[in-house]
Formats: C-alpha cells, sequence, structure tokens
C-alpha cells in the first residue's frame, strides 16, 4: 500500500519543527571537515592506518546520537536547553522563530558540504585515470644524487631500498622489482622504456636526492613508460631530519595512485617509523649500504655499526633484526666462532627485535635460518619462512631460500610454486629448478634449464654447472665446467663447497692425485676454521667415493660443529651410498628429518 504523502508531510514539518534537518546539515559539514582534515594530516602526523576508519565510526554513532538527541531536546532562545512538546501539544503562536545566527549557521553548512564535494569532484577529474587491467608491476629506480656532499651516496640508495621495502608489504602489487635488480639502473641516462621492457613492469618511479646542509629535497615521479606518461609527482622540500617518513609517503602515494588495494594492517605495517633518532638511521643506512657493495667480506665492519645503532637508540627493532642476521651469517661464512655461541646470540637480537616489534619480517627470516641452519628444527623453520613471506609477499629475495628449504626437504611441488612466483618476477630461479629436475628424474628439463642459465649468467655459471652435472653424475662435464671456473679464477671456486666438488670430478676422471690434494687442503681447513663447512664437504666425498667409514667420520664432525650444511642429508645423491647403514639413519634423526616426515604424515591424516 503506498504511504500517504500526508503523514511524510507531516513528518518532515514536524523534523523541521524540532530542528533535527537543521542539525543534520550542520553535523554533515563539520563530519565533512574533519574527514578531510584527518586524511590530510594522518599521514604527516605518523597516525596508524585505522585513524580515518575509526573516525568514520564515531561519526557515524555521534550522528545517530546527534539525531536522538535533537528529536528530543531544543535550544530555547530563552530557556536553553529544554524538552521539546509533542506537536499536538503547541500552539502554532509559541512555535519559536529560527535566529539568524541559526539560519547562518545552515546556510554556511550547505555551503561548506558543496565546496568539499566539488574540490573531491575537480580532484579526482585531475588524477590521471590508469587502466586497472595491467598488472600493477613497478621498479623503484636508484634515485639520483644530487647531493654537493658525495658521502650522501648510503642515504640516496637508502632511500630507493626504504620504498622498495615498504611496496614488499603490499600483497596486491603483482610485482615489484628488488635493490639488486635495479641497481644495475643507475645511470643518469638511462631509458625508461627499455629499462621497464628488460624489468617486465608497467611503471616506474624515479627520483631525485639532494642534501643541501639541514635542508633536504627529494623530488620523486611515477611513470607510465608505454605511454610516456607522469601518473603522479611530487617535491619534498622539507629538513633532513624528517628523512625517515618521506619514503613512507611515497610508497602509499604509489599505491593509492596505482589503485592498489591495502589492508589496515599493511598501512600501519608501512607507517610505522623504526626510529627517531636520525644518527641512528644514518647508521643503520650505512651498513646497508656496505653489505649491498661490498657483500660478506666486510661484515665485522657492518656488526661493528649496527651494534652502535642499538647503543644510540635501543627500541630500534629493525637493528636488533639485521644484528642477529649478520651475526648468523658471519658464524657461518667467517667461521672462527662456535656455532652454538652464535646462535644464542642471534637468538637475543631476534627476541630483542620482535619483542619491540611483531611485524618486523627480517627478524622472522632470521629464525627460520637459525632453525633451519643450526637447531634442525624444520617445522618451526617453515613457520618462520611463511611468516616471513605474509609480512613481504612481493619479496621475492626471500623466496629463494624457501625454495632451497622446500628442496632439501624433498617437497618438490612447494619448491616449483615458490620458482614459479619468482620467475613471475624481475629474476629467475635456475639452481632450484635444476636441482629439482634432477630430483624428480626429469633429465630432459634439467638440461634445457642448465642451457638456459649458462646463456643468462655466463662465465660465473660454470661452477654451478659443473655442479649440477655431478648431481647427475656426469663427471666428465662436470670436470670441464669446474675446471674453466678455475682458469677464470672464481673466488668461489676456493670455498670448500666447491674445492670437494672439484675433487670428486678429478677422483672420477681418474686424477686420484689432483683429487687427493685438494682433500688434504680441505682436511688442513677444517683443523682452523668452520667457515664454509670443510669437514661436511670432506664427508660429502668420501660418501660419493664409497669410503663409508671416513664419510660418516666427518660427517659427524659435522654434526658437533652444527654445520648448516646438514639439511642436505635428506636429498643430496652423494648420500645414497650410505642409506644401506644404520648410522646414515641415526644421523638422520638427530638432524631432524624424522620428526619433520612424521610432521608432514600428520598432516595428510
Amino acid at each position: 500500500m503506498p504511504t500517504n504523502p500526508n503523514k511524510l508531510s507531516q513528518f518532515w514539518q514536524e523534523l523541521k519543527r524540532r530542528k533535527v534537518v537543521r542539525v543534520i546539515t550542520i553535523y554533515a559539514a563539520a563530519a565533512f571537515v574533519i574527514l578531510e582534515l584527518t586524511d590530510i594530516v594522518a599521514p604527516s602526523l605518523g597516525l596508524p592506518g585505522w585513524t580515518l576508519n575509526f573516525i568514520i565510526i564515531l561519526l557515524c554513532v555521534g550522528f545517530i546520537i546527534t539525531v536522538i538527541v535533537s528529536w528530543i531536546y531544543d535550544i530555547h532562545p530563552e530557556g536553553g536547553i529544554v524538552k521539546t512538546e509533542p506537536a499536538h501539544k503547541v500552539k502554532s503562536e509559541n512555535i519559536p522563530v529560527p535566529t539568524n545566527s541559526w539560519k547562518i549557521a545552515t546556510y554556511v553548512s550547505v555551503v561548506i558540504i558543496l565546496c568539499l564535494l566539488t574540490l573531491n569532484i575537480v580532484g579526482s577529474n585531475n588524477r590521471v585515470k590508469i587502466d586497472e587491467s595491467l598488472a600493477k608491476s613497478i621498479a623503484v629506480l636508484p634515485f639520483q644524487n644530487f647531493s654537493e656532499d658525495s658521502d650522501q651516496e648510503f642515504m640516496c640508495l637508502g632511500l630507493t631500498d626504504e620504498i622498495i621495502n615498504h611496496l614488499y608489504k603490499i600483497e596486491s602489487f603483482d610485482k615489484v622489482v628488488s635493490l639488486t635488480s635495479v641497481l644495475n639502473y643507475r645511470d643518469p641516462k638511462r631509458n625508461i622504456s627499455e629499462i621497464a621492457n628488460e624489468l617486465g613492469v608497467n611503471y616506474i618511479l624515479e627520483g631525485v636526492y639532494k642534501k643541501i646542509g639541514d635542508q633536504l629535497s627529494v623530488s620523486a615521479q611515477l611513470i607510465e613508460p608505454r605511454k610516456d606518461r607522469h601518473i603522479w609527482q611530487n617535491d619534498y622540500d622539507q629538513p633532513y631530519e624528517e628523512i625517515i617518513a618521506i619514503q613512507t609517503d611515497i610508497a602509499l602515494q604509489i599505491a593509492d595512485h596505482l589503485k592498489a588495494f591495502f589492508t589496515v594492517s599493511e598501512a600501519e605495517i608501512i607507517q610505522n617509523i623504526p626510529t627517531n633518532n636520525l644518527e641512528a638511521y644514518e647508521l643503520e643506512q650505512q651498513a646497508e649500504y656496505i653489505l649491498q657493495t661490498q657483500g660478506l667480506s666486510e661484515l665485522s665492519q657492518v656488526i661493528d655499526l649496527v651494534n652502535k645503532v642499538i647503543e644510540l637508540d635501543p627500541n630500534y627493532a629493525d637493528a636488533y633484526a639485521w644484528a642477529g642476521i649478520f651475526t648468523l651469517l658471519k658464524g657461518v661464512y667467517a667461521g672462527g666462532s662456535e656455532m652454538q655461541s652464535v646462535i644464542w646470540d642471534a637468538l637475543l637480537f631476534f627476541d630483542k627485535a620482535l619483542e619491540l616489534n611483531r611485524n618486523i619480517a627480517g627478524a622472522h627470516y632470521g629464525l627460520g635460518l637459525i632453525n633451519e641452519w643450526v637447531k634442525w628444527d624444520y617445522i618451526k623453520a617453515e613457520k618462520e619462512y611463511i611468516e616471513t613471506i605474509d609480512l613481504e609477499p612481493n619479496n621475492l629475495e626471500r623466496y629463494n631460500l624457501i625454495v632451497e628449504f622446500f628442496i632439501k626437504m624433498h617437497r618438490l611441488e612447494d619448491a616449483l610454486l615458490f620458482i614459479k612466483k619468482i620467475n613471475e618476477g624481475s629474476s629467475r630461479e635456475y639452481g632450484g629448478i635444476i636441482r629439482t629436475h634432477i630430483l624428480s628424474g626429469n633429465k630432459k628439463e634439467a638440461y634445457h634449464s642448465i642451457k638456459a642459465c649458462q646463456e643468462a649468467i655466463g662465465e660465473e655459471s660454470h661452477r654451478m654447472v659443473g655442479e649440477y652435472f655431478l648431481w647427475m653424475n656426469e663427471n666428465d662435464s662436470a670436470r670441464v665446467y669446474l675446471e674453466l671456473a678455475l682458469q677464470k679464477k672464481d673466488p668461489e671456486i676456493f670455498v670448500p663447497r666447491y674445492q670437494a666438488y672439484l675433487a670428486l670430478a678429478y677422483e672420477k676422471t681418474n686424477s686420484h692425485e689432483k683429487a687427493r690434494k685438494i682433500i688434504n687442503q680441505l682436511i688442513e681447513k677444517s683443523d682452523s676454521t668452520t667457515a664454509g663447512s670443510p669437514e661436511y664437504f670432506t664427508g660429502w666425498y668420501y660418501s660419493w667415493t664409497g669410503e663409508i667409514d671416513s664419510a660418516f667420520y666427518w660427517l659427524e664432525k659435522a654434526y658437533n660443529n652444527r654445520s648448516p650444511e646438514m639439511p642436505w642429508l635428506k636429498v643430496d645423491p652423494a648420500f645414497n651410498n650410505l642409506k644401506e647403514d644404520d648410522r646414515y639413519w641415526d644421523l638422520y634423526e638427530r638432524t631432524g628429518h624424522k620428526a619433520y616426515d612424521d610432521y608432514l604424515a600428520s598432516k595428510k591424516q
């Protein structure tokens, strides 16, 4: 039945008599202003991402309360706040005449609402429209350093790195190119379209960094190269001490203009300011710069810098995570430290980082490394790796080690899923896919991937190709490629891993003296250092050559030294010769493999 228009008219008149309409108008204008101000000032004040949603909820609740109160009560010109009488009890001559102040407030409110709506519409129209069907793939090129001080290069690169790290955390991005991949494009004369094609991205961010005294000038522009148009650009001219917050705003602006959805929790993590101590922040960036440009050779210097960072700001969660990772890497690759001590020191750093901030991906990653490499608790390692990916779903550099983890656990299908994700990005994963094919018995596919690896990497692939051929028992080919790496003086050929590989290639191709000479060098090395696990690879060599007792002797030493190579015990074809011996299965259980097998079996039930 249709509603009686007289009833609607009477209700509308009653709303006006009780001044509810006027109150709603003024409330709406005030709410618009509050929301617009919050949207503008929230990023600069470092407010959490849920602030705007929280205020919207408050305003909605406030709206309901305001309507109810305005229906029941009124502000009388003479009697203050009074209860509004029902319509049938009020004579027309007793209805108060609206004051000019109420009329003015109403008119002003309407004008404010119209102005704000107009500004929003105009602002939306001025924004460049993007093709939402395009994949949200982006490369942040190294910012150009135009500072008078050339020493600012580490801060300039740090700005680039931080923006990339923030974008890693937004799952709706299809692809975010790593800093390692974009470092090849530091030439100021770079061609943006060609770079986009080479990296396989639809969008490029480039910028300029300039520090003059205590002032900082950063210019950033988001480009769609294929259409040669700028989607967004902004200049940040502010005090140098505010540099810590710039990368946050740039990352969120990129996501906003590319219409990339991000959750409240993702926004909160991105907006978290790691430290307010500028000196600590600079030292942290310097440590990461040394690691990026000089690698693991300067780990001691890097650790010293990070320890100074922690002294300057004991609440800098990221610094603890980096300190833990650097400490662990030094123990594994530099040697000279008892691994139990290394584990303890690294664990303290990771626990402190997570105590300060549960969302530090680096700390979860470090705990994954400890549990896999040294504690051999693969269940916990997997849990920490998955947590790392949840926090940084687009950080493909983390995926490589997880691929290796799944191969070690003989979870080849899971490894292939992560390899696919890596290959959709800006890099290619060759080692994992080749080992997976070999372990699956797909030699034809393994050859195809080895060829692709050689074409992509060139001479640097020689030692790796030699290793793959050893896995396939093609010893003549293995020797050829390992000797090529030796001739090219590839520094990696002199680490215990490749020393053992070359020794095995010589042994299998009847160059017994050469093989024995290298193994003796490896044994001597094991007396002075655990770096590179010489005892493990000596046991690995003896296992391949069928010297079973010697193999177990050296593998037991590797076990006692907590060699991070022990997880390979399950799948490396070198150990097939040991699997008829009970000592192998005892070692298999002590290195955590049986517990993980039981865990996988329970998941299938």
